[in-house]
């Protein structure tokens, strides 16, 4: 996390080419010891000594599996204070007693036991944690944890559609109270067990029952008239509703778009809402879709990589952005459209591969994004490691803050332009310039002499 009182030291802890002695001289600051605790791969023993020496239990937590020597484990395990000694054990401890998931290899290196022993532990709540943890666990061990007296351990059993819940427990866990509403989302479901859970008067119960992508066309003539907002949303997007039915739908929901319910984006925009089960569908019935005038039903056709040239003419100028991007993610779209949709509004890039990182998009056109005005597209120009210094100096003058961190991070950026960065008011921009690895050494001593260090 970056210092926001110290924000070159927090940078420069985490910087890839700082040398040993840089780092073990941040060791002596928090903001330092903050930003070494972000780096990826190895501590070199010399640095863990330092961490030791100038932390507290707080820093000692990451000092734990890969991230240290064998030396440095068990150096670490023979420490005086209880609290630097066990301090990754007590704080994977303190989240399991939260009931915070947290990553399974974790928990076996913190309880010292193999995942198998750890799902059937006489503590629930490391059962229940356990549970949420081992996605892929075998049946016998999914079997056991259905079985389970402990309801919590039971509910995070059935969390997830895999495992999942094996035809012989269905009736049990549907008839469970603690399981229902997470097994009724996505086993199939009777003509019985759909009656049963309709009439359990739980909405919980109905919501889930509603985006079960097992209903039948009668099932989902039961649900159309729902009141219920999330109801009407997933049964809206089944394949057995009459697309005349489903107009009625989307009509009311847009009344309540209109009177101002914040659920209305949410439940239309979020890609977990959309109708997945068209993926699915052969081509021809896929094809109904091409012109469907509801947005997700496009947004999954277009995330279809088998459809004919036609189909991709339509979606490629489609009216909705998010139906664009999941068209131009297929392996052979055309430059020019990678071109023009990065260029219409930018590219999303805490989703990977993005769009500039496609095979097919012509990179030797990022650097006239630079000048463009919307800045979400000026960002997209920096993806190109050679851009010239004159843009980055433009770029770095932008008033908005992840422009000018995109900047810090740039290969290409100067010396001079870096030191400018480096004192820049926004905490993230100078922690960003610090981490850069073509800091030069000279400049990273600098920055620590001015900090005491």
């Amino acid at each position: 996390m970056t210092s926001l009182t110290h924000p070159r030291l927090s940078g420069l802890g985490r910087n890839p080419a700082a040398p040993q002695d840089v780092l073990v001289r941040l060791a002596a600051h928090r903001a330092g010891r903050r930003g070494i605790g972000r780096r990826r791969g190895m501590l070199a023993d010399a640095v863990v000594e330092a961490l030791l020496t100038y932390g507290d239990e707080v820093g000692a937590v990451g000092l734990h599996g890969d991230r240290v020597s064998p030396a440095m484990r068990r150096r670490i395990a023979e420490h005086p204070d209880p609290a630097i000694r066990d301090a990754h054990v007590d704080f994977v401890r303190a989240m399991v007693d939260r009931g915070v998931a947290l990553g399974i290899e974790d928990l076996e290196e913190a309880y010292g036991s193999p995942r198998t022993a750890l799902a059937g532990a006489p503590d629930p709540k490391l059962r229940a944690v356990v549970a949420e943890a081992w996605h892929d666990r075998p049946p016998a061990v999914q079997a056991r944890l259905l079985a389970d007296p402990d309801p919590a351990v039971r509910a995070a059993a059935t969390l997830r559609e895999h495992p999942g819940v094996p035809p012989e427990w269905r009736d049990r866990c549907l008839a469970d109270p603690a399981v229902r509403v997470n097994v009724a989302r996505y086993v199939p479901l009777s003509p019985d067990r759909f009656a049963r859970l309709i009439r359990s008067g739980d909405e919980e119960v109905f919501e889930a029952v509603a985006g079960n992508p097992h209903l039948t066309a009668e099932m989902v003539a039961q649900l159309l008239e729902s009141d219920d907002l999330h109801v009407r949303v997933a049964v809206a997007q089944s394949r057995h509703v009459p697309e005349e039915a489903r107009a009625r739908i989307y009509a009311l929901v847009a009344a309540e778009d209109r009177k101002g319910n914040i659920e209305v984006p949410l439940l239309l925009d979020w890609a977990l809402n959309d109708p997945h089960w068209l993926r699915e569908a052969p081509v021809s019935e896929r094809m109904r879709y091409l012109e469907s005038p509801h947005t997700p039903f496009r947004r999954v056709l277009a995330s279809c990589h088998d459809l004919p040239a036609e189909a991709w003419q339509r979606l490629d100028a489609d009216p909705e952005l998010s139906v664009r991007r999941a068209a131009a993610r297929r392996p052979d779209t055309p430059s020019d459209v990678l071109e023009r949709l990065v260029r219409a509004g930018g590219d999303v890039f805490p989703l990977r591969p993005s769009l500039v990182d496609h095979p097919n998009y012509p990179r030797h056109t990022l650097r006239t994004l630079a000048d463009e005005e919307n800045p979400q597209v000026r960002y997209a120009a920096l993806q190109d490691p050679e851009l010239p210094v004159a843009a980055l100096l433009r770029l770095a003058s932008a008033g908005e803050s992840f422009l000018r961190c995109g900047v810090a991070r740039h290969p290409n950026v100067t010396d001079a332009l870096l030191e400018q960065l480096l004192s820049d008011p926004e905490p993230g921009v100078a922690d960003e310039a610090a981490a850069n690895p073509v800091l030069r050494v000279s400049r990273m001593s600098r920055i620590l002499v001015a900090a005491g260090l």
